[in-house]
C-alpha cells in the first residue's frame, strides 16, 4: 500500500514538473526564441537534471511548448462564431486567429529552428480542420472559389498569417493593422474568379 502511494506521489510530482516546464518554455520562448534550457528550467523551478529526465532535447521542449500554445489557442478559437455569412465568419476567424499567432510569434521562430515543417504542419492540424470546414461551407454557398483545393486555400490563409508575423518582426507592419491586411489578402485569394473582391472595412 505504501509503495503504491509513493509511486502515485512520484507520478504526480513528475506531472507537475512537466506542466511547469511546458509553461515556462512557452513563456520563455514566447519572449525570446533563443532562450536556453537553463533559463527554462530556472523559470520552471526545476533543475536541468529534472528537465532532461522528462525531455531529452531542446527540440522536445520546443515541441511541447508549441503543442501547449496551439492547444490553448484551439480552445480560444472554439469560441469564435463561424456560422452565418462565410465572408464575415472568415474575418472573425482571422481576427481571433491572428491574435493567437501574434502572441506566439517568438515561439514559432523557435519551432521553425527546431522542428521539421511536417511536424509544425501536424501541430496545426486542429486549427486547419476548423478552417477547412468553413471554406467547404463557403464554397458550397458560392462565397469562395472552387477551382483550387480546400487544403491549398487553408494553407494560403495560414501562410499569410505567419508572413504577417515576419513583416512585424522586420518592422514593415504593425500588429494593429495585421488583421486587416490578412483579411484583405485572403478574401482576394478566396473570391471566385470573375467576382468582385468584397470590401474589408466595416463589413468583412
Amino acid at each position: 500500500m505504501g509503495s503504491k502511494s509513493t509511486t502515485n506521489t512520484k507520478r504526480a510530482d513528475a506531472l507537475r514538473s512537466i506542466e511547469a516546464i511546458e509553461q515556462a518554455a512557452a513563456e520563455c520562448l514566447g519572449r525570446n526564441p533563443e532562450a536556453s534550457l537553463s533559463e527554462i528550467a530556472r523559470a520552471a523551478g526545476v533543475g536541468r537534471v529534472t528537465l532532461y529526465a522528462h525531455f531529452t532535447s531542446r527540440a522536445e521542449v520546443v515541441d511541447a511548448a508549441m503543442s501547449r500554445a496551439i492547444d490553448r489557442g484551439d480552445e480560444a478559437l472554439d469560441a469564435v462564431d463561424l456560422t452565418g455569412d462565410p465572408l464575415l465568419a472568415l474575418a472573425r476567424y482571422v481576427a481571433a486567429g491572428w491574435y493567437l499567432v501574434d502572441q506566439a510569434r517568438s515561439l514559432l521562430v523557435a519551432a521553425q529552428k527546431e522542428l521539421s515543417a511536417g511536424r509544425i504542419h501536424e501541430l496545426h492540424s486542429g486549427p486547419a480542420a476548423r478552417v477547412e470546414t468553413l471554406v467547404a461551407r463557403g464554397r458550397a454557398e458560392g462565397a469562395f472559389r472552387t477551382d483550387l483545393p480546400i487544403a491549398w486555400l487553408v494553407n494560403v490563409l495560414h501562410t499569410v498569417m505567419h508572413s504577417a508575423a515576419e513583416e512585424i518582426r522586420a518592422g514593415r507592419l504593425t500588429s494593429d493593422r495585421a488583421a486587416d491586411h490578412i483579411t484583405a489578402t485572403v478574401l482576394a485569394a478566396f473570391t471566385p474568379p470573375g467576382q468582385p473582391v468584397p470590401e474589408t472595412g466595416g463589413g468583412a
